[in-house]
């Protein structure tokens, strides 16, 4: 066995890579079948010769004749090849054709260099946006919290980087308008209103988010329905429907903010809307002429407060202006006390058809209002007859 070397480590020619497959292929009991024994001249005159070495490609000429294969062999062409597409020059020793792999392995390493730093940089460099901030798991576990800019961390699977927004307002519908969803909660007065609403929520504690509850939003859900029936239950159905929405959605917001504190689930509750107080389908008609009937009561109602109001009004103006006399006559009562008698007599007197002269020698009655409705009637037929 032998080794073609040009003083080089981990340079190695295909021709000595060849002497030593047929090195091998020579050795007694080889795999690739034994070479010539005593007698045997290689043109088929003595001993059948052994299985051909599988790393020579066979010549058709030498397969006629009977004769072992010579000539390049299979893996010589691959070599050949492979040092054509890096680029590697001949070499010295054996056939010449060396192949020199130093200038693509220096390649080799400088592209794994540059991968492996380009791989680091990308996941030990995050840039944090101003709206998030990141949580830094190590090997699983919390590590910290880190704000918005640029922040390093150990490469996975050491440290992980998880974003979360914390100043987005995230909305959860529960119930709906539509009329094929329904959520009914029970009112004080037994009745059963149909609720659609919506929770405004937020993340205030990305650790205790993502760490303390295994399924955030579906806790969220769950409580924001506790919390609403345990409100609704408190208001009757008029309240529900009309002037309590929203108390029902301040308590409801004050409630639901208390419960997940103590599940210490890291959410801030912005608000609650009700976008829908119905009753159910099946009594909306009579609701509705309930409702109708309820309208009417409260209009009649405000009109006699108003009515109440205007005759409140009229009598304190009275108060004021008896007020006002009370301190005249205490200045000159004569006066105040004949004045008050004129103004109530023609108060009186001035709707009567009849006018009454007490001094003698005038006629005692006078028609005057009748002669005044005669006169009036006349003057319009002569204006026509003319």
């Amino acid at each position: 066995m032998s080794n073609d070397n040009d003083g080089t480590m981990g340079r190695r020619t295909p021709g000595g890579l060849r002497r030593i497959f047929d090195s091998i292929s020579q050795m007694a009991n080889s795999p690739w079948g034994g070479g010539p024994k005593d007698g045997d001249d290689g043109k088929g005159g003595g001993k059948k010769p052994g299985p051909r070495n599988p790393w020579v490609t066979p010549d058709p000429a030498d397969t006629a004749r009977g004769r072992k294969p010579r000539g390049p062999s299979a893996l010589d062409e691959l070599l050949r090849k492979g040092r054509g597409s890096f680029g590697g020059g001949g070499g010295s020793g054996g056939g010449g054709d060396g192949f020199d792999l130093s200038a693509s392995a220096r390649w080799w390493k400088w592209a794994i260099i540059a991968i492996v730093a380009i791989v680091l940089l990308f996941s030990t460099v995050h840039v944090v946006p101003p709206e998030k901030e990141g949580v830094v798991t190590r090997l699983g576990s919390y590590s910290r919290t880190v704000g918005p800019g640029v922040k390093f961390t150990l490469p996975p699977p050491f440290e992980r980087i998880r974003l979360e927004d914390v100043r987005a307002i995230r909305t959860m519908a529960i119930g709906s308008p539509n009329a094929t969803d329904e959520n009914f909660v029970l009112t004080r007065d037994q009745s059963i209103v149909d609720l659609a609403y919506e929770v405004r929520w937020s993340i205030r504690d990305p650790e205790l988010f993502i760490f303390q509850l295994a399924e955030p939003e579906d806790t969220i859900r769950e409580v924001a329905e506790s919390s609403m029936r345990a409100t609704v239950a408190n208001f009757d159905l008029v309240q529900a429907i009309g002037p309590g929405r929203v108390e029902i959605e301040s308590q409801v917001q004050q409630r639901m903010q208390d419960l997940l504190d103590q599940y210490r689930a890291g959410v801030l509750i912005q608000g609650i809307a009700i976008r829908q107080a119905d009753p159910p389908k099946q009594v909306d008609e009579a609701f509705k002429e309930v409702t109708a009937a309820r309208q009417e009561r409260e209009s009649a109602i405000n009109l006699a407060r108003a009515y109440e109001q205007q005759v409140l009004e009229g009598a304190r103006g009275q108060t004021a202006a008896f007020d006002k006399i009370y301190e005249q006559y205490k200045l000159s009562p004569g006066v105040t006390r004949r004045r008050l008698y004129y103004e109530t007599m023609e108060a009186v007197l001035s709707k009567a058809d009849k006018t009454i002269v007490e001094p003698r020698g005038v006629t005692p009655y006078l028609p005057l209002p009748e002669v005044q409705r005669r006169a009036a009637a006349a003057d319009p037929a002569a204006k026509g007859g003319q």
